[in-house]
């Protein structure tokens, strides 16, 4: 596809069902992220509308959506918790957002291209399983736990695997388990029969239809079928204001007067950088899931995000960041521009202002399938085949990232995953830089890329074999760069080739800066 086809207008019949779908994942998610920051439930809605209208006029990214983060859960619950105030927490949002606008404006975007591909798609892949795991209890009407605690430990003392464990022990809702069922078995029939259709249905969103279909069937159990219904607590529930005056009443605003407290200023800091940390993460993986395959320019995302945040705090919300699941149904759903996660903030506003009742009536078992569904599609087993074909050094990389995010969280697991990707590349590395050839008493070291501190014990042990008397080539024709330890190394053995009767020729090119730092003995030829 063409450039000049990314345009709004083009992609209108692709961007509004993305947007539908993205709407009815992120809504219970802004509740329950909300729910585990111990902040109002109204404060997650509202991140929700800001990271979909203000971050998605701003950002260049094509598909990534943003909102509030599970990843940021734990760091706001502290936060609230510790600052005298929740309008005192608001202004650190507004400060961080204020932090990530000058990051943006300092070209920080660069860390997400130092990340290994087989880190973001382990990142990927475990998100993926994250989401079948944590929605398994809701798809069986087992809601002990809340929707958005993303997290290994919960905060109820389980685990992701002790709830599973938890859910066969409690009576289970058999209407939730019907809905979940029949709503994973249409959404997967459906993403194969949706392309043969040539009429409306082939742009009608299965996962629209699959909500509808849990509200008319929870319904029809109530009247029909007492036994399948499904009680209150296994159904969205949005809060609703009984006059225009409580509805703003909801909204709340920073204090300014504590703009000198420390401890604010270390929250903002502590906020803006884990949210822009975890937004190029998101954004690098996202990125990865575009079928057309478009970059986007991250610095003007942290300025996007920062901005978004800024304006978040200003009105009571709380903080953001690009987040992969809204993103990845928003992929799969077939959003193709922004304009999607522009038209899910916007619809998000209209469910709370317009249709807070029917929202609730929307069983969370349908939701489940829906997300269940996206969460497949990122961990499919072709994933895990396509990696084990490249070899050891991506499939390591990849199933560790996949463990220690499985049971610690986002931040940490990443973390793990790029020291084991680092170690792979410095193994690489360390085995390929340097090649040595023996004929007779003639040697010939070849040099075949810069030589960075991880070589030192290589080089130097493979010119301390040199022997006596020999004839030795230590060829430095195809690099650029020596470090001062192995330019020590170097001048250390030909310094000390006079004493052993070793003709050492080095080679180099011309113009090469190298040749004038090596320091050359008498006998050595260059």
């Amino acid at each position: 596809m063409s450039k000049a086809n990314f345009s709004a207008w083009s992609n209108w019949q692709y961007d509004i069902p993305a947007a539908i779908v993205v709407s009815l994942v992120a809504l219970p998610l802004c509740l329950g992220i909300a729910l585990a920051s111990g902040a109002p439930l109204f404060s997650g809605l509202i991140s929700g509308i800001v990271g979909g209208i203000i971050i998605g006029l701003l950002s260049r990214s094509p598909l990534s959506v943003s909102g509030p983060a599970a990843g940021l859960a734990v760091i706001v619950l502290n936060a609230i918790n510790t600052l005298p105030t929740f309008q005192t927490f608001l202004l650190a949002v507004c400060l961080a957002g204020f932090i990530q606008v000058v990051l943006g404006l300092l070209r920080a975007g660069v860390i997400g291209d130092f990340i290994p591909s087989a880190v973001i798609k382990g990142m990927l892949a475990a998100i993926g399983l994250i989401l079948i795991l944590k929605q398994i209890p809701h798809a069986v009407g087992y809601d002990a736990d809340f929707e958005g605690d993303q997290s290994f430990y919960q905060a109820d003392g389980r685990n992701t695997f002790s709830e599973l464990w938890y859910l066969f022990q409690e009576q289970l809702s058999l209407g939730a388990m019907v809905i979940s069922l029949v709503s994973l078995v249409f959404l997967f029939w459906w993403e194969k029969q949706q392309k043969r259709f040539t009429n409306f249905l082939r742009l009608l969103p299965g996962p629209l239809v699959v909500v509808l279909f849990g509200v008319g069937a929870n319904i029809l159990f109530g009247k029909y079928f007492p036994d399948l219904a499904i009680s209150p607590e296994h159904l969205v529930s949005l809060p609703i204001a009984a006059s225009t005056a409580e509805f703003f009443g909801q909204f709340q605003f920073p204090d300014w007067g504590m703009i000198t407290n420390q401890q604010v200023w270390i929250t903002a800091v502590t906020l803006a950088l884990v949210a822009s940390v975890e937004t190029l993460l998101s954004i690098e993986a996202v990125d990865k899931l575009d079928p057309f395959k478009r970059v986007t320019p991250t610095n003007r995302e942290l300025i996007a995000q920062g901005i978004g945040n800024f304006t978040a705090g200003l009105i009571g919300g709380l903080p953001v960041t690009s987040v992969i699941v809204r993103s990845s149904a928003n992929v799969s759903s077939g959003g193709r521009t922004q304009t999607s996660a522009i038209l899910h903030g916007v619809i998000l506003l209209l469910f709370i202002v317009v249709i807070p009742n029917l929202l609730n009536l929307i069983p969370l078992a349908a939701l489940a399938a829906v997300l269940i569904s996206v969460g497949y599609k990122l961990t499919k087993p072709a994933i895990f085949r396509a990696k084990f074909r490249k070899g050891m050094a991506h499939l390591i990389p990849f199933v560790v990232t996949i463990i220690a995010i499985l049971l610690t969280d986002l931040l940490v697991g990443i973390t793990i995953g790029l020291v084991v990707g680092a170690l792979f590349v410095v193994r690489s590395n360390f085995q390929s830089a340097i090649i040595t050839v023996a004929d007779g008493n003639n040697h010939l070291v070849r040099i075949k890329k810069d030589l960075s501190f991880i070589h030192k014990f290589e080089l130097k042990r493979v010119l301390d074999q040199i022997p006596d008397s020999a004839r030795v080539i230590i060829d430095l024709s195809r690099i650029g760069f020596v470090d001062q330890d192995n330019l020590e190394i170097i001048n250390d053995f030909m310094q000390g080739a006079n004493y052993k009767d070793i003709e050492v020729t080095l080679k180099m090119l011309p113009q090469s800066k190298i040749a004038n730092i090596i320091k050359a003995p008498e006998n050595a030829a260059v």
